[in-house]
């Protein structure tokens, strides 16, 4: 997507509904948007989608987003990596098709 903004939480639980383990949103630090606030309303419908999920009786933390620019490769790699090992301790997908 060109834009985090354009991301439904549908995708989201669409992802879990279908066995994802966890789902990270990356989006351009608050502020560099290119779409101005488009990030911001992401980062808004995620802690809802969080909600959501811990509803479902899920871990909420299976659900995150952070901020990284184009810049940031290496921020991006510990990212990922961070998110992985969380996934890891928290486990498989409960509600795996």
């Amino acid at each position: 997507m060109p834009c985090t903004a354009r991301l439904d939480i549908n995708f989201i639980l669409k992802a879990l509904q279908e066995g994802a383990d966890g789902v990270l949103i990356v989006g351009c630090h608050p502020g560099d948007c290119a779409f101005k606030t488009g990030n911001l309303g992401t980062e808004r419908r995620v802690r809802f989608t969080r909600k959501l999920v811990e509803q479902m009786g899920m871990n909420p933390d299976r659900v995150k987003m952070v901020f990284v620019s184009a810049a940031e490769g290496d921020k991006f790699a510990s990212d990922i990596n961070k998110f992985a090992e969380e996934i890891r301790k928290i486990g498989p997908n409960p509600i795996r098709l």
